[in-house]
């Protein structure tokens, strides 16, 4: 799929990954639907991408009739969907067994919700209308990237529902490349590490030069824009389909 032509909602798309993503694809011609829930910044990246290029849609990704409402009006806008790409999500962080006593199970509830039913909620309901899309070269109709994280590998202590969560988004990728083969709808996820998000902003400068010096090469944090240089090639890639690419510069999470 050429990028010109890449019609795609962009789950977490106003910030982080997810809006480097949106950025790398309108840069080269794409056209993107911004699915988040922070409307100020959702106004502020449409500004900054185009609104002939991006349109924000408010979305919470757990609610199944929105989900399918939204990717619609998606679809309308957009003038056809040929790409997913899920970057929507939420850290969770919190012990099993904590100072105050185990963890609620509505916090490990909500942290597989978010980052696991949700990623699956979108991209089913985008190949729904995927799936009937005019063929391209080998047939393909669509591409779904999910996102993980490092941590479904090597989870931290505090990380059992984020871990989890990512675990599972691995764990779904080629089951649905297998079964989604016969429409032409390709699936991907990419596992990144330590990557410069509004998240690593807010922490003090030891601790982001303690996470720096954990990586092995570069020793530094990722940076939202190689993130974006994945997805997009990823997406002009018809043969890479229903595997987990790691992006991390050979970093291996320690216990804590």
């Amino acid at each position: 799929m050429q990028l010109s032509n890449a019609r795609a909602i962009v789950t977490g798309g106003v910030s982080g990954l997810g809006y480097a993503v949106a950025q790398h694809l309108v840069a080269h011609g794409g056209k993107v639907a911004l699915f988040d829930v922070n409307e100020e910044k959702g106004a502020a990246a449409v500004a900054e991408l185009g609104v002939d290029k991006a349109i924000f849609i408010k979305t919470d990704v757990t609610d199944e009739a929105g989900v399918v409402t939204n990717v619609a009006a998606a679809k309308d806008f957009l003038g056809g969907l040929n790409a997913c790409i899920n970057c929507a999500g939420i850290l969770g962080a919190g012990r099993v067994l904590g100072r105050e006593g185990s963890m609620r199970l509505s916090q490990f509830q909500t942290t597989v919700m978010v980052n696991l039913v949700g990623s699956f909620n979108v991209s089913k309901a985008c190949a729904e209308l995927m799936q009937n899309n005019e063929a391209g070269v080998d047939g393909e109709r669509g591409i779904i990237i999910n996102t993980a994280s490092v941590a479904a590998y090597e989870g931290q202590i505090g990380q059992a529902a984020y871990s989890a969560s990512k675990g599972g988004v691995v764990g779904m990728t080629l089951p649905m490349a297998r079964e989604l083969a016969r429409f032409g709808i390709r699936v991907m996820t990419i596992a990144p590490g330590i990557f410069w998000t509004p998240m690593v902003d807010g922490m003090p400068d030891d601790v982001q030069k303690s996470l720096s010096a954990s990586i092995p090469f570069p020793s530094r944090l990722g940076k939202p824009e190689e993130f974006a240089d994945l997805a997009a090639y990823i997406i002009g890639n018809t043969y890479l389909n229903g595997e987990t690419i790691r992006l991390d510069g050979a970093t291996r999470l320690a216990p804590k």
